[in-house]
């Protein structure tokens, strides 16, 4: 349950509006829930209209007129308590019992030993977004002239919905990650262009990605550009060498401006400071990044073009599998308050999957939902300094997705999507694990989403050839590992297929891991791609 505390000084706009239409026709049968005793005993559940709402206004505002009380920042106390639109809806009892319940707790009423100052609780109906909620509007004026004291009153709300939640079997919200949320007009922007997004998560899936798949900060740069990003940075004061902070911004269409979104708007994992501690840094990799963030500024070319550039070698697909697979098994004996570790997995996770989606949704889609449910555990509302389990990175993964071309080893792709699917498992199980129920869910359904995805997208590419063997296998590729074979035996078992992503253009030399190559498989582009194994 959210609570949003505001505050004003037009008791009666605030409850005409509450009474009215909404702002896009979305208030149905306005009626009151809860209420001071003074309040109950004289009005009832009946709809709403404008004579009431203002009836309502005015007693509320009685001790203020007659004491002539001012109160700083406005004597108007107006919280909205929410739930999310997967936790279905309460009945006016229950959040009649609820309202009482927190207007007791914030010390709104007499059970303090102070005055009681009145109040209301209105229930309008569902959000734009499907959110049962009810609206508490209250004097700050107690009815002896005395002032409510309003002194952290928005964190003590937080504490007293997390109080509410255990006692009536609310999903209890996450006290330790919060993810970023977005503005109305942010959405009404992406309807009005038809976009199945706000522009502040597709937004923050590319800048995760790209920072995901970077070694330093100057490839961070490089990367957002290259992904068709707007990128500007914020210096010191006075200086043009040292960089503080940075926007992004997506590219406007023919007519508009272009909305910038600081890191840290954008993900509490976003932030400068924190995708610095998260690269290697010395000081030619700091000058690097200051001369590819001065290009950016500037519009100009990169001035080094690096790794991004560079197209992977097929030896690297096994060895970043095998990343994402010892990060996998390095979490099952991750303790599950290490939350440091867990968001960090969830981080390179997200990145991944955000990378897949970059190059088989040709609009964000399933793929995309599971980046972002998995961004969600990657954001928490304190860093430590450092995980307590150290980790194997999976940024690998990240990298090499993004660079992937048609022609990259297919059943590495089927390997790839196994263990970063499982990682989300791990993470899913790790949330079951404490009780928090609204991400279980969350993952879930887009892991699952996202998975029937990549098999109809393999599916789609599948060509159909004679079954192969263990023996066969070994005369075909005589440097390989009995690891790579049998992950190549159950990929090319498999009735589907890995998922293709869309043909790159991209630079010819390739990115190599170190040590000689492995022979590579002749006519490699007739065989049939590996479905995922469950």
């Amino acid at each position: 349950m959210i609570p949003n505390i505001t505050q004003g000084d037009r008791m009666a706009g605030l409850m005409i509006y509450l009474a009215g239409p909404g702002r896009a026709n979305e208030h149905e049968e306005p009626h009151l829930v809860a209420g001071d005793s003074a309040f109950m005993a004289w009005h009832d559940d009946n709809e709403l209209n404008r004579d009431a709402a203002l009836d309502i206004a005015n007693a509320l505002d009685r001790a203020k007129q007659f004491y002539k009380t001012e109160v700083d920042g406005g004597h108007v106390f107006h919280c909205s308590l929410s739930l999310a639109a997967e936790e279905g809806q309460l009945t006016d009892e229950q959040w009649g019992a609820i309202a009482n319940d927190f207007m007791k707790d914030m010390d709104f009423t007499e059970d303090g030993g102070k005055a009681p100052a009145r109040w209301v609780a209105v229930r309008h109906g569902l959000s734009k977004n499907g959110n049962d909620h009810i609206h508490i509007v209250a004097s700050r004026v107690r009815d002896d002239g005395t002032k409510w004291n309003s002194w952290k009153s928005k964190y003590k709300s937080q504490q007293v919905a997390r109080a509410l939640e255990k006692k009536y079997g609310l999903t209890e919200l996450d006290a330790v990650r919060a993810e970023r949320g977005y503005t109305p007009a942010e959405q009404a922007k992406a309807a009005r262009q038809g976009l199945p997004e706000v522009e502040r998560h597709s937004l923050a899936r590319k800048v995760r990605t790209c920072a995901a798949a970077s070694t330093d900060e100057a490839e961070f740069v490089r990367r957002a550009r290259q992904e068709g990003l707007l990128v500007r940075p914020r210096y010191a004061a006075g200086r043009t060498d040292v960089v503080t902070g940075y926007s992004v911004a997506e590219r406007p269409r023919k007519g508009e401006r272009a909305v910038w979104f600081g890191g840290n708007s954008l993900g509490r994992d976003l932030a400068l400071p924190k995708l610095r501690s998260e690269w290697e840094s010395t000081p030619e990799s700091a000058m690097a990044a200051v001369e590819e963030w001065n290009a950016a500024a500037r519009n100009r070319r990169p001035v080094a073009p690096g790794r991004e550039t560079l197209q992977p070698s097929a030896e690297l697909w096994s060895k970043y599998a095998k990343d994402v697979s010892a990060l996998r098994e390095k979490l099952a004996t991750t303790p599950h308050n290490d939350h440091a570790a867990w968001a960090q997995a969830a981080r390179e996770t997200s990145a991944a999957f955000g990378a897949w989606s970059k190059r088989i949704e040709p609009t964000p889609g399933p793929l995309a939902d599971a980046a972002r449910e998995l961004s969600k555990s990657a954001q928490l509302r304190r860093y430590p300094t450092r995980p307590a389990v150290a980790l194997p990175s999976a940024r690998g993964a990240t990298m090499i997705l993004l660079a992937a071309t048609s022609k990259s080893e297919r059943a590495a792709y089927a390997l790839m999507f196994r263990q970063l699917a499982q990682t989300a498992r791990a993470i899913h199980d790790m949330h079951k694990a404490t009780n928090d129920l609204r991400r279980v869910r969350g993952l879930a359904a887009a892991v699952t989403a996202a998975s029937k995805t990549v098999e109809a997208s393999a599916t789609a590419h599948t060509t159909k050839t004679q079954p192969i063997t263990m023996e066969a296998l070994r005369e075909q590729h005589p440097g390989a590992s009995e690891e790579a074979l049998r992950a190549r035996l159950i990929a090319e078992r498999s009735r589907g297929g890995a998922p293709v992503p869309t043909t790159l253009t991209r630079a010819e030399t390739t990115l190599q891991q170190a040590g000689p190559a492995g022979p590579q498989e002749p006519h490699r582009d007739h065989h049939p791609k590996p479905g995922i194994e469950r």
